[in-house]
């Protein structure tokens, strides 16, 4: 079978789905390939969201037994892991049943199956059903996404070596679980498998984890979390690791030193969270002259083309960062470029948020790269300690901090360490792209008392004190 379409997108993750939208509402025929049942690719299914629902729980769990200390007492929780993952399962069905509806909706062609290109105006798509079909497109988007990446000389055939996708899945709760990889997907499954129970250790092969935060905002969630994991080591590695008839026996190495010290030890399973690489290999890149880097990744330019000039790329597909806010944003510009409007990838930020316990946000120039490439700044820190709604919340634990340019008062940065901060983040996000000062957010009456309102007294530490901390110079 061969059939035409005006733009044709290829992968129905948070990147795709949105460039299909908002393509469709510009008046664009649309046609948007796929192999699974619904749109919403790794991150409804596998990723962001199921990962949230089962954070969402265990926090519930932690704030039952917190609540002891406020006059509040329960039983011991009782786990029942079936229930759990019908929880997080209804949650993505709901989610990625919606998104099939809108594509209903919107009269967008939806057709199940993996394409590769045969030219630069033409695909060949493998069905699920079997058999394949020919589509030719005026213009095409990309967003096939990422895979994670292994390791070498690991038994990749067994069952127990996971991903973020099948630990998930929740089969068991392991009595003990390494977590390979100290970033956004490593952290937040290893907080769900340490506070349903298991004895969890973290390996990250950087100096710590959390790469991209500034280390004061890390040192809240590690002091917070001293006694969650069993033990979380920095400068090592995974040097072997062989599967015995009790489990899989690593052995961990330093980086640090020219002889770095080594151990082996044992665990039930090991999560492996190293990172992603481009869902390019199959997709027949070569025959559209479409380019990509020498890590796989589609080369792209402001306005998400390739060197191909009708096929366009979004999302994971295309580099760090990998995600989905980010995928959604050059969706929507891709899609804007195609349908004649003048649109470009260009923010002034990507915020970045760590959905742990607590969580970790940050926006904009961290403290950190503001040293690192030179620039006069002052960095305002407002402690949670202060405030009267994180108190009344039973939670002292947490900080706000902005990094603002001397000279003018602009806000350039943004980074919280607290419950919630990946909601607050976004008043610094819209700060940093509309350019506003200092005094902007100290002039701005937030609601008391709120979590918010550390955000407004963080920027009146820039020209004096706040109403709840003194300056100190």
């Amino acid at each position: 079978m061969s059939k035409q379409t005006q733009t044709l997108v290829i992968g129905g993750g948070p990147g795709g789905y949105t460039a299909a939208f908002r393509a469709a509402d510009l008046g664009r025929q649309v046609t948007l390939v796929d192999p699974l049942q619904n749109p919403g690719g790794v991150c409804l299914h596998w990723g962001c969201i199921p990962s949230k629902a089962l954070l969402h729980v265990v926090k519930v769990k932690e704030q039952a037994r917190e609540a002891a200390e406020w006059g509040l007492t329960y039983g011991e929780p009782e786990i029942d892991l079936d229930k759990l993952r019908a929880f997080k399962d209804g949650v993505v069905s709901q989610l990625t049943g919606g998104i099939g509806q809108l594509v209903k909706q919107r009269k967008i062609e939806y057709v199940r199956g993996t394409a590769r290109f045969s030219s630069d105006r033409e695909v060949t798509v493998e069905l699920v059903d079997g058999g394949e079909e020919q589509i030719s497109f005026e213009h095409a988007i990309v967003a096939t996404g990422a895979t994670p990446v292994s390791l070498p000389n690991i038994p990749s055939d067994s069952a127990r070596i996971l991903y973020a996708k099948t630990a998930l899945d929740l089969k068991e709760l392991p009595a003990s679980l390494l977590v390979v990889g100290g970033g956004y997907i490593g952290l937040e499954l290893g907080s769900v498998y340490a506070k349903l129970g298991s004895r969890v250790t973290v390996v990250e092969m950087l100096p710590g984890i959390m790469p991209g935060a500034d280390r004061d905002l890390v040192a809240v969630f590690e002091k917070e979390n001293k006694d969650v994991f069993h033990e979380i080591l920095t400068n090592t590695m995974v040097d072997t690791i062989s599967e015995k008839q009790d489990g899989l026996e690593v052995t961990l190495k330093s980086t640090e030193g020219d002889n770095g010290t080594s151990k082996t030890e044992t665990y039930d399973y090991v999560l492996l969270t190293v990172g992603h690489r481009p869902n390019t290999a199959e997709l027949g890149l070569d025959r559209a002259g479409v380019k990509t880097d020498d890590r796989g990744f589609i080369t792209v330019d402001a306005q998400r083309r390739s060197s191909a000039d009708r096929i366009f790329a979004i999302g994971d597909v295309t580099g760090p960062p990998l995600l989905a806010h980010k995928a959604g944003l050059e969706g929507k510009v891709a899609a804007e470029v195609i349908a004649g409007h003048k649109s470009a990838y260009d923010p002034a930020t990507i915020p970045a948020v760590e959905y742990t316990d607590p969580e970790i946000a940050w926006a904009g120039v961290t403290e950190t790269q503001a040293k690192e490439q030179g620039l006069d700044v002052v960095v305002t820190s407002f402690p949670w300690a202060a405030s009267g709604r994180a108190i009344a919340m039973g939670t002292r634990a947490g900080k706000t901090k902005l990094v603002i340019e001397r000279e003018s008062g602009r806000i350039i940065g943004m980074g919280i360490a607290g419950k919630e901060a990946g909601e607050l983040i976004a008043e610094g996000v819209l700060a940093i792209e509309m350019g506003a000062l200092a005094e902007d957010l100290a002039l701005t009456v937030h609601p008391h008392p709120t979590l918010s309102e550390t955000i407004m007294e963080a920027a009146e530490l820039f020209s004096g004190s706040a109403t709840h901390v003194i300056r100190r110079s």
